[in-house]
């Protein structure tokens, strides 16, 4: 006998234990329902219930179908647990800028939504551009039941294509004849004004986000029509992007119009502001006060700390992912109460300077 074969030692496997294929000593084959059925002792239909349906199936044995699985690395396939059911237990979540603390939250509430009815969420970005965000979603479709647009930048005719595919719903963003889940801005908004009619602000500067964001235009439009009622005078100032860099961008412009207050469509924006300007020698609040929008994390770490109206993300994720599901199980789509948006008062708000 060679030493080799003097070192071999046969193993019998395991009882229940699948036969191993040719060349699983290279590339082991991934595990399936029919393993893990001959494993738990059960039948294929009953581990696909048990995987698929939780509840249909007594305690016990899905107990032992889930053991099994565990033992065996068993990871779902999406594609062929779509075959028999058309649903692939996937849902898609795409976002205009991945690196945007407001995403946060958004993803955070879906996601949990998503795993209390196991299913997976798919994250994509489309990085504030239009043609991007649709091709992603139509590459996405195929794979989901369901898609999320948060603040699409997409045309109206375009989302409502998407949704005659599959289930669609929009956050940040109203389209006709698409569920949309959109924070009642007005609370928050109103007590901003209020707050800057009542330190004796009498003009304000809006620094607007994306041209083909509808939440920027929106904002726009009531802001214009609250600081009117106020007797506040307004002016728009446009960025090229709603981040920090185009907040420093629009400083000048944003000195440039006399206003002694300004209202950012989004708190980065006004962190890119706030950082030029002290850049620059400005002491803020005193030369100029600053309220920003979506109270992102990370708007209190600033110089002075900042002022914003907190948008619900977290309850829009979740009544996203819950809409969807309406949808997919044919039941009535939940009645959303509780999206309202609420001032953060800090420190970067304070009487204007005195004119003399």
């Amino acid at each position: 006998m060679s030493t080799s074969d003097a070192s071999a030692e046969t193993v019998a496997p395991e009882p229940g234990t699948p036969e191993p294929t040719a060349g699983a000593a290279k590339t082991r084959r991934a595990a399936t329902i029919y393993d893990i059925a001959q494993l738990a002792g059960v039948n294929p239909s009953t581990v696909s219930r048990a995987l698929s349906r939780p509840g249909r199936i007594n305690e016990k044995t899905a107990q032992k179908i889930h053991d099994a699985a565990k033992q065996l690395n068993y990871v779902a396939n999406p594609a062929a647990r779509a075959l028999p059911t058309g649903r692939t237990g996937t849902l898609g979540l795409i976002v205009a800028d991945i690196t945007n603390p407001m995403f946060f939250d958004v993803v955070r509430g879906a996601e949990r939504e998503a795993a209390e009815r196991n299913y997976t969420l798919v994250l994509a970005e489309f990085k504030e551009s239009a043609e991007m965000e649709l091709l992603t979603a139509r590459r996405l479709m195929p794979s989901v039941d369901g898609l999320i647009l948060a603040t699409s930048r997409l045309l109206p005719d375009d989302v409502r294509a998407l949704g005659q595919e599959k289930p669609v719903v929009v956050i940040n963003r109203q389209v006709d004849d698409v569920d949309s889940i959109v924070a009642d801005i007005d609370p928050g908004l109103t007590a901003a004004i209020d707050h800057l009619a009542e330190l004796g602000h009498r003009r304000l500067a809006f620094v607007s986000g994306p041209g083909r964001s509808w939440m920027s235009r929106h904002r726009w439009s009531r802001t214009r029509e609250l600081c009117a009622e106020r007797g506040i005078e307004t002016v728009r100032v446009p960025s090229s992007q709603p981040d920090m860099a185009a907040g420093r961008a629009a400083a000048t412009a944003v000195l440039e119009t006399g206003a002694t207050a300004v209202l950012a469509y989004n708190d980065l924006l006004a962190i890119g502001i706030m950082l030029e300007l002290r850049s620059r020698g400005a002491e803020m609040p005193a030369q100029l006060s600053l309220i920003g929008f979506d109270d992102i994390f990370g708007s209190d770490f600033t110089t002075p700390a900042l002022t914003s109206i907190r948008s619900p993300h977290i309850a829009s994720g979740s009544y996203a992912v819950q809409t969807l599901f309406a949808h997919l199980g044919g039941t009535d789509v939940p009645t959303i109460t509780d999206l309202a948006t609420t001032l953060i008062m800090r420190e970067s708000t304070a009487p204007p300077p005195a004119t003399g």
